[in-house]
This record gives C-alpha cells, structure tokens and sequence, in this order.
C-alpha cells in the first residue's frame, strides 16, 4: 500500500515552523501554471499480485485453447458423408436390464421383444444376472429365471445368444469392491462364469469398472476366462472404456482424478485381443453439442478399429437412454449422433469390417426416439 507525502517529498504533515514561515519560497512566474500535486492515497498494485494475475491468465489460456481446439477438431471430424454400405451387418448386440431374469418379466414380454428385434441386425443379448459378490462369487438367487429366459429368446429370436452381463465395482473405485489383484477372487469370478455358462448361456460379458488403463490383473483375468470359454464353445466379451483422445490423456486424468476415464489405445488392443467381442462404452462423454459428440465417436471408432484384430468382433454402444448432467447431455449425446459417428469412422478407417456392430444401452430406458434414430440410421 502506497503512502502520503508532503509537496517537498518529506513524510509526515507537521504545521512547519516561524522559521520555516519567515523564508519565502519562489514566486511564480506570471502566467505559469502549478506544478500539480501528486495523487494522495493512490494505491500501487504490488508486483506479486500482477505476477499472479498473469499466472491466471496464462493457466486459463492453456486450458481453454486446447479445449476450443479438440472441440472445433471433433466437429470437423464429424463433417462428410458415411461410405455406401456402412450399415449393419447383422452382428449387433443390445444390453438388457436385471429384469428379464429375475422374476419380473413374462411370456408376452420376450414377445413383445422379439417383436422390436426382429427386422434388426441385433444377435447378441447382454443380460445382467449379476452383480458379481465382491469376492467374484455369484449367488444363484439372483438369475432364478435365467434358464426361462434363454429358453423363451431361442424359441422367440432363433439364431440369437444370450450371454449373462457379470459386473461389479471394482476396489480402485472406493473402499470397497471386487480387489483384481487377489488371486483367488479372480479364480471364483472365473467360477462365476462357468456357473453361468451352466445354466445355460452361451457367452460371458464382463463390465468391470472403473478399470485402469494398463491393469496385468486384468488382462490375466481374461486369459483364465478364455480358456473357459473355449472349452465350453462360448463366446467371451467385455464392455471396454474409451481410448484416450489425446495421447496419454488417461495419465492426465489419473494424476488428476482416482478414476481416469480413458484408455491407452495399446492397453485397448491388449483387451481386444484376448476377447472375441469387446463393446466400446461410448456414452456420458460430457460433449456439449451433437456435431461434437458424432465427432467424438467417429473418433473413438477409429481408434478402436486400429487396434481390435479383424478376429474380433468390435461394437460401439449407443445411449438409449435421456439423461442431462455434465457428464451426459441429452441434447447432444443422440443415438443418430453416434450412428453417424460410427458410420464416418468405420468408413475412414476399415469400411469392408465383417465383425462390427452396435449395441444399444439399455432396453428399460429406451424410448420411441432412441429406437427410430438406429432403424433409420443403421438398419437398412
């Protein structure tokens, strides 16, 4: 803070002397103007404060270029026309609801299903029978009418497969949850899964999050799951985290935040390897506009495709479902936004891709909507 002075630049305000009084000062030419007066009690800004506003100014910078920069990116990414015939291929998949074998759902409603499937390229079901126990285990009180309904898809949709969506919460996410690094909860979640395939179902899908990008325990998880499935001539699939959109960007956000939502891309092709389905979660990505959100799965598509062998059977999830809040816009995050997302990258990158589909989440929240924008956009 600044400080006042007298016009002869000494401190303080004292009333001056006799003396001082009897010794005329200089007298002014006629015509001339005083010599103004310094500014009383102004305020200087210290230089630590400019220092910092500075600081503030260029921090903000650095984010709110790159950001204006990936954003105007993914609306570039989103413009062009999809390649002729980058529609189904008969090969999507479709999440259900814990409903179908739980007790809750009935004949009619397996019709009335296969009514909605049936002119579709859906031949996968994702039916959740868990949750998984945080020791990977899978009491069986939770499918009791899981043979019910494999039975009623078989005779209602032939030639579609119902595989049992295992998941759970995994410790890395919170105080509690299922711990990959323990041995011995990955042998029963392995147990789990030929307790299901027991019962009746033709494949296992596993979604476990949130999943570190490069997790060892993981991926021996899946070797184990493989061979099982191999031995019963079941398919093995998982629901899979989107890759990173920068490079190393799930770095950034894993120093930042304890659950990094992305994937490096070599970490996806190390999954994608080791599954015969992986389905791509690309939803609740936080995009603000559709042009963006179709861009940013056109994106992920390509992504994707460059790392899943042509052995493995790639999908992109669909938001069936209306939600608004910073992580998932409604507005923006549309089913014919990603259709077309999915369409620009599978044409830029590996048109003539036999195993590639969409999947659609979820069938309890889907609406008219949802379902009009896949028929028109993708089955065709």
């Amino acid at each position: 803070m600044g400080h006042t002075e007298s016009r002869d630049g000494t401190a303080g305000s004292d009333e001056p002397t006799d003396d001082t009084r009897a010794t005329p000062g200089p007298t002014p030419e006629p015509g001339s103007a005083p010599e103004p007066a310094p500014e009383s009690g102004k305020k200087r800004r210290r230089p630590w404060v400019r220092r910092l506003g500075r600081t503030a100014l260029v921090l903000a910078l650095l984010l709110i270029v790159p950001l204006v920069a990936v954003e105007a990116a993914l609306r570039v990414n989103y413009m062009g026309d999809p390649a002729d015939g980058t529609f189904t291929r008969g090969r999507d998949a479709m999440w259900l609801g814990h409903a179908w074998v739980d007790g809750r759902k009935k004949d009619a409603d397996v019709t009335a299903l296969a009514g909605r499937l049936e002119d579709t390229g859906v031949r996968d079901l994702y039916v959740h029978t868990g949750p998984l126990e945080h020791d990977g285990t899978l009491p069986k009180s939770v499918h009791p009418r899981a043979r019910w309904f494999i039975d009623a898809v078989h005779r209602e949709l032939p030639g579609v497969r119902v595989q049992a969506f295992l998941g759970d919460v995994l410790a890395n996410g919170g105080p509690e949850g299922l711990e990959l690094s323990d041995a011995a909860t990955r042998a029963e979640v392995v147990r789990s899964a030929g307790q299901v395939l027991d019962t009746g179902y033709e494949g296992v899908h596993l979604d476990l999050e949130p999943l570190h990008s490069g997790d060892e325990h993981y991926l021996d998880l899946l070797d184990d799951l493989r061979r099982l499935t191999r031995e019963r001539d079941a398919q093995l699939s998982v629901a899979a985290h989107q890759i990173d959109p920068l490079p190393h960007l799930h770095s950034v956000a894993g120093f930042v935040a304890d659950h990094p939502k992305w994937w490096s891309q070599e970490f996806f092709g190390q999954v994608a390897r080791r599954v015969d389905q992986i389905a791509v979660m690309s939803y609740d990505t936080a995009r603000l506009f559709e042009s963006t959100y179709g861009g940013y799965v056109a994106q992920q598509t390509s992504l994707a495709l460059e790392v899943t062998p042509p052995t493995t059977h790639l999908l992109m999830g669909l938001p069936f479902y209306y939600e608004s809040n910073p992580g998932h816009w409604g507005h923006a995050e549309t089913v014919a936004a990603a259709v077309r997302g999915a369409r620009l990258g599978l044409s830029r990158t590996d048109p003539d891709r036999e195993l590639f589909g969409l999947a659609p989440y979820i069938d309890f929240a889907a609406t008219e909507t949802n379902w009009k924008e896949f028929e028109e956009g993708w089955v065709r």
